[in-house]
């Protein structure tokens, strides 16, 4: 009974540790733009494509639910101001996170699970070379800086869909959609949801590189790595957003019309 507590305990202690780790040496150690580079480059390469996939339903669906709610309630001239605020707030966070978990959480995974089990990681080691500082702390900043542009795509396809499906589908008013923007969101909501995406891509690739770089047991032991990584992350990440949620509500009261 005490090993199988210690067990439950240990994984989320060693994820806590790696993230006060990376994150101390994200502002301790010397910057390394030419991984920073490379790395954006690659995890930009294996999400661009789901992100453009998914914002355009998403966009979609967003508007056309807005659309029906709005006029149900005799309130179209709204449907521009509720669907940023839906977009923004919460469905363009939420898509790159899911995109960051899926895509870049994996890839940094899979990529660090097969160097430690070429035993690259140990090399690293005995040189005296930093794994965390070298391999982890630029795939940490490149995948904060991608989910960042991730959530920009999703909320410009976001707010690009609702005025085509609001004012050319459903017949709105073109005036009336845009000059309603700021009827219910602000800029703090465009900031709370960069805020997100960050912090989303912070923890995906930390997770990410923390099943990684504990792979063994051959090919098979890097792909149980990656699936658990993709599950950790999600159920963080989405426990995370309800968190940063709650707190901005507290702190920013919604404005009242």
């Amino acid at each position: 009974m005490a090993v199988s507590a210690a067990s439950v305990v240990r994984g989320p202690g060693e994820i806590a540790a790696m993230v006060v780790d990376v994150t101390r040496r994200i502002f301790t150690t010397r910057f390394q733009l030419r991984e920073f580079i490379e790395q954006a480059w690659f995890i930009t390469s294996v999400t661009l494509m789901p992100t453009i996939l998914v914002s355009i339903p998403f966009g979609a669906v967003i508007s056309l639910q807005v659309g029906n709610l709005t006029g149900q309630l005799g309130a179209q001239s709204f449907a521009g101001a509720t669907a940023v605020l839906a977009v923004v707030r919460e469905a363009a966070p939420i898509a790159a996170a899911l995109i960051i978990a899926g895509a870049a959480g994996s890839a940094i995974c899979s990529d660090l699970g097969a160097r430690k089990i070429r035993e690259e990681i140990d090399a690293m080691e005995v040189l005296g070379v930093d794994p965390l500082a070298r391999l982890v702390v630029p795939r940490v900043l490149a995948t904060m800086f991608v989910a960042l542009m991730i959530n920009g795509i999703v909320i410009g396809a976001g707010i690009g869909g609702g005025y085509f499906f609001t004012v050319i589908i459903q017949g709105g008013s073109a005036g009336a959609f845009l000059s309603s923007f700021t009827a219910l969101a602000s800029i703090t909501d465009l900031y709370i949801s960069c805020i997100k995406a960050l912090v989303f891509g912070w923890l995906a690739a930390i997770v990410g590189a923390y099943k990684g770089l504990g792979a063994g047991g051959g090919p098979s032991g890097v792909g149980r790595a990656v699936n658990e990584s993709v599950i950790i992350a999600f159920m963080l990440l989405f426990f995370l957003n309800a968190v940063i949620t709650a707190i901005y509500f507290q702190v920013v009261p919604p404005p009242g019309l």
